[in-house]
């Protein structure tokens, strides 16, 4: 079974591309061809996978065979595969058409301060954000008898990307039923 879902931001975000921009910022978001932001499925699956293991946790249950079956392992990728969340289609047209990628993005900066309250020297750091949006993704190939925990997993994600213990990235994440309510 195919999984859909949307992730809602309500505080700015950054997932990072591992990229500078010179001296003016010192960590860039990740981007598409089309210089949309976008969430890895990678990181997406490392989230439900730690939200799926707590639930079971607290639930004192043991992960089914199938939980296996879809994260895979060290020696195997496991049989889900994790689309990245990316913008609706219709905005994404919207934005490309009129050149508006740019407008996604701030830049937020931020120092370390030493034990008598004063900046320290050199520690001025910028980052880029995406401002707060939806984002729309998709799981393939979820074993039928582990979707309850798969939803129940997604619902569970509440923050997600860099920095999400200081503000940034607060989230909803809903899953969609193929009428187009929500599950």
């Amino acid at each position: 079974m195919n999984i859909q879902y949307t992730i809602q931001f309500f505080s700015e975000w950054h997932c990072g591309s591992g990229l500078a921009a010179g001296a003016d910022v010192d960590e860039l978001v990740i981007k598409d061809k089309n210089n949309l932001p976008f969430v890895p499925g990678k990181t997406l699956k490392g989230l439900v996978r730690e939200a799926v293991e707590e639930i079971l946790a607290f639930q004192q249950k043991q992960a089914p065979a199938s939980f296996v079956d879809m994260f895979g392992n060290s020696k195997d990728k496991g049989c889900s595969f994790f689309k990245n969340a990316e913008l609706p289609v219709d905005l994404r047209d919207s934005i490309i058409t009129q050149g508006l990628s740019s407008y996604l993005y701030r830049s937020i900066a931020s120092t370390a301060i030493d034990d008598k309250d004063i900046a320290k020297k050199n520690s001025l750091r910028k980052m880029q954000t995406v401002v707060p949006c939806s984002l729309e993704g998709e799981i393939l190939n979820v074993p039928n008898d582990f979707v309850p925990e798969i939803v129940n997993g997604l619902k569970f994600i509440k923050c997600l990307g860099q920095n999400r213990n200081r503000g940034l990235g607060r989230c909803q994440i809903t899953v969609n039923t193929k009428e187009g309510g929500n599950k």
